[in-house]
């Protein structure tokens, strides 16, 4: 068979046909779309506008990580928010292409962005005289760097040989946005050495940078035994968000592709969680115990509020 795709467009299932249902998630899908546009941009804003966080690296990397995030969210909650409201939902094959590639840059950038910012926390916990030695701001801009490059290379690779396959028909999607694994069942040829391809790719990838990420933690928690009360107090605050994002971003990717390529029925769950739950729910656990950072949104807000009364 020619690798020529004669499917134009794909259709999906979603989370449910009822249309009372439906209405029920255009709201929840609109809410958690707003509320994680709205916190990850904020962080962005304050520690952009703060000079304090600027001059730190881990708030230089968190500020990335909001970007990321907000692109993961735009990248596949928009569409399912039309959706809802939607008898039919479909997409163009162009737009399922830039889906998963799309969903592959962002979150290989991701992962990236989270083991560069445990490296900073060890650095800043078990080598604090050299911190500001080592994690200067060229290393900053080159780690950031390997984020965008690493995250492009992986994803290119996988989209690359999607594009040789041949898509002929069936084109249902039984999810709401393309996933990798339902993408490659609508193939119209032997896709289980593909398939292996992908275990290896990101799902070896997912368990080798999640296993290395909690032996990391571990040396830091480890670490601070001989630290001050005051010092364990605010690494445990800071290590504890840093280790709740970790498990958050990593769980439901290792259960996507750490295992037989096939698909399951708990893939819906799996994807809102990574796509949905985890962009939300960011910015409040790096925020709701983080001083700093909630001190810099006050200033920023008063700030706006001081512009608006003069206007």
């Amino acid at each position: 068979m020619q690798n020529q795709s004669f499917v134009t467009e794909f259709v999906f299932l979603g989370l449910s046909q009822n249309p009372t249902v439906q209405k029920i998630l255009f709201v929840i899908f609109l809410s958690s779309y707003m509320a994680t546009l709205g916190g990850n941009l904020l962080i962005v804003v304050t520690i952009s506008s703060s000079s304090a966080l600027q001059a730190s690296p881990m708030y230089f990397f968190l500020a990335f990580l909001s970007l990321l995030d907000t692109c993961l969210c735009t990248l596949t909650v928009p569409k399912m928010i039309v959706d809802s409201l939607s008898e039919r939902k479909t997409i163009s094959f162009e737009g399922c292409m830039i889906q998963l590639f799309g969903g592959h840059f962002f979150a290989g950038a991701g992962m990236i962005v989270l083991t560069v910012m445990a490296y900073d926390r060890y650095v800043a916990i078990c080598k604090p005289l050299h911190y500001s030695s080592i994690m200067n701001w060229r290393l900053c801009g080159i780690l950031m760097g390997v984020a965008w490059t690493g995250g492009f290379l992986h994803s290119t690779i996988q989209i690359l040989f999607v594009l040789q396959l041949p898509f002929c028909g069936p084109n249902v999607i039984d999810n709401f946005v393309c996933e990798l694994y339902e993408v490659l069942d609508l193939a119209c040829t032997d896709t289980h050495v593909f398939g292996f391809f992908v275990v290896a790719n990101s799902g070896v990838m997912c368990i080798l940078i999640f296993s290395f990420l909690l032996v990391s933690y571990g040396i830091i928690l480890w670490s601070l035994r001989t630290h001050s009360i005051e010092g364990k107090r605010k690494a445990l605050s800071t290590c504890g968000s840093h280790i709740a994002v970790v498990i958050l971003f990593f769980v439901p990717c290792t259960f996507m592709y750490a295992r037989p390529p096939s698909t399951f029925s708990f893939d819906k769950i799996m994807t809102m969680l990574y796509s949905i739950v985890t962009p939300l729910l960011n910015p409040l656990i790096y925020t709701i115990r983080n001083r700093e950072v909630k001190n810099a949104m006050r200033n920023v807000w008063s700030r706006i509020m001081v512009t608006c009364n003069e206007r």
